[in-house]
C-alpha cells in the first residue's frame, strides 16, 4: 500500500515577449517586457500547478487548461491554481508545502518575494510559510543565461486526509 504522503515535481519556461505584462507567482511586475504565452505565462504558477498535480497522480496543467483552449487566453493563472488546489482537495489531499525556485537573469525578483508568496498562499488556500520561492541567475550560460526567459522549477508535497 502507498503511503498517504506524495510528491510532485513541476517545470515551466517562457520566453521573454516585448509589450506583454510581465506576471511571477500572481505578482506583476513593472517591465517593458513580459512573457510568451497562451494565458498569463505565470512561469512559477505553471510549475506550481504541475508539482501539485504530478504529486496526486493527475495529469498535467495542459490537459486541464489547453492552450488550444480560447477560455484560456490570457487567464490569470492564479485562477488555474485555484482550480488545481481544489481538485486536489476533491480528491482528499492537502497541501503540506510547496518550494520552487526561478531561473531568470531579469527582472530583480527579490523586492516581490513577499507580495508573491501571499498572493500564491492565498490561491492555493495555504500560508505563505508553507511556500518557499527562490531565484537564481544561470550565470549568462545558455539561452537562460542570455536573458530570453524564465523558467521555474517546483516541489510539491501532499498528504491524504
Amino acid at each position: 500500500m502507498l503511503p498517504p504522503i506524495r510528491i510532485g515535481q513541476g517545470y515551466d519556461i517562457h520566453p521573454f515577449e516585448d509589450g506583454r505584462p510581465m506576471v511571477l507567482g500572481g505578482v506583476t511586475f513593472d517591465t517593458p517586457y513580459g512573457l510568451q504565452g497562451h494565458s498569463d505565462a505565470d512561469v512559477l504558477t505553471h510549475a506550481i500547478c504541475d508539482a501539485l498535480l504530478g504529486a496526486a497522480g493527475l495529469p498535467d496543467i495542459g490537459h486541464y487548461f489547453p492552450n488550444t483552449d480560447p477560455k484560456y487566453k490570457g487567464i490569470d493563472s492564479q485562477e488555474l491554481l485555484k482550480e488545481v488546489a481544489k481538485t486536489l482537495r476533491e480528491k482528499g489531499w492537502e497541501i503540506v508545502n510547496i518550494d520552487t525556485a526561478m531561473i531568470a537573469e531579469k527582472p530583480k525578483v527579490y523586492p516581490k518575494l513577499e507580495p508573491m508568496k501571499a498572493r500564491l498562499a492565498d490561491s492555493a488556500g495555504i500560508t505563505t510559510d508553507q511556500i518557499g520561492i527562490k531565484a537564481t541567475t544561470n550565470e549568462k550560460i545558455g539561452s537562460l543565461g542570455r536573458a530570453e526567459g524564465i523558467a521555474a522549477h517546483a516541489s510539491a508535497l501532499i498528504f491524504k486526509k
